[in-house]
């Protein structure tokens, strides 16, 4: 039996791939299937075309070039029901005991033996803190849905990648006062190409007013602090959205016995050819392989990670 922890894309590619393989697998996931893709913006598109989200052989239809979240949902449920993939949501792994060909997988809800182990969790669940007096504040948000609930209120986005332009844009559009605080001089290369115009205008026009190469001090219950190049300023404020970024979960890492490089994004250590980490038994797939490079590894180029999984699993069975 194989366990895969992570009910994501390359979760359920992995589920597919040994189902092929007549490998007998089981998927937990803590959350609801493709968690992490549920907690996107509920208006986002994704930056690929469909085709390149597609996993199992089904193809992704969509009404765009670019799918949008809901679509992915509905592609992704399908795939899941039309391979019947043994599939536990909302269950959540608590510990880890054991060697390769023998572990032993405690749950909140049962105990499970598993000969290997795939790490297929993403990194969406624990966002990267600001660490100011006032981020544990209500007002305070690291994941952004919709625009509709800051209607009309003054809102500071932090960051200056795609989710933080887009929830910019979406709230500025929806009657917000929009602030953007940046860390760099620059918003970052990688802004969608076809929203890079519109961010860039709305700022040179006044419309959402911008600070670069600064951030955010303090944030109280109507204000913030932002430290500017030029000086500290103190701005009326209703709620900050802090789009900078998220980690994966290293306590549940750790609790597997994964190392890491030192190369100063704590990399877990495998083989690229197997997908193997250090502690034998344990693979890894998907976006957790760049650690904290959160924007190595993307559905498009990982699902290939499934393959590589099942293809060395089968010729050890074979052996």
């Amino acid at each position: 039996m194989v366990i895969i922890i992570g009910s994501g894309p390359i979760g359920l590619a992995c589920g597919i791939e040994l189902k092929k393989r007549g490998i007998p697998a089981k998927i937990i996931e803590k959350g609801c299937l493709v968690n992490s893709l549920f907690h996107y913006p509920t208006n986002m598109t994704f930056f690929s075309t469909s085709e390149r989200l597609e996993i199992g052989g089904v193809p992704f239809i969509s009404h765009g070039v670019k799918p949008t979240r809901r679509e992915a949902l509905e592609y992704y449920r399908r795939v899941a029901q039309s391979y019947e993939l043994d599939i536990h949501l909302y269950e959540e792994v608590k510990q880890v005991e054991g060697e390769d060909g023998q572990f032993t997988i405690s749950t909140n809800k049962g105990i499970y033996d598993a000969e290997k182990i795939i790490l297929a969790t993403g990194f969406y669940g624990l966002p990267n803190l600001m660490g100011v007096p006032g981020e544990d504040l209500p007002k305070v948000k690291h994941y952004y849905d919709e625009p509709h609930p800051y209607a009309t209120q003054k809102v500071v986005v932090v960051g200056a990648g795609n989710s933080a332009v887009d929830v910019a844009l979406e709230t500025y559009r929806c009657g917000c006062e929009v602030t953007m605080v940046v860390r760099e001089d620059q918003l970052k290369e990688g802004v969608k190409y076809w929203v890079r115009p519109d961010i860039e205008n709305r700022i040179a026009e006044g419309e959402i007013t911008a600070f670069f190469n600064s951030e955010i001090k303090e944030i109280r219950e109507d204000e913030i602090d932002i430290a500017t190049p030029d000086e500290e300023i103190t701005i009326p404020n209703d709620f900050v959205l802090a789009m900078t970024g998220y980690q994966p979960d290293y306590s549940l890492l750790d609790r597997f016995g994964l190392q890491y490089e030192n190369d100063g994004h704590n990399t877990p250590v495998y083989n690229p050819d197997t997908q193997e980490s250090a502690n034998p038994g344990v693979y890894l797939a998907g976006v957790v392989c760049g650690g904290l490079n959160t924007s190595k590894w993307f559905i498009e180029n990982s699902r290939d990670h499934a393959t590589s999984i099942a293809n060395h699993l089968e010729e050890l069975v074979q052996s």
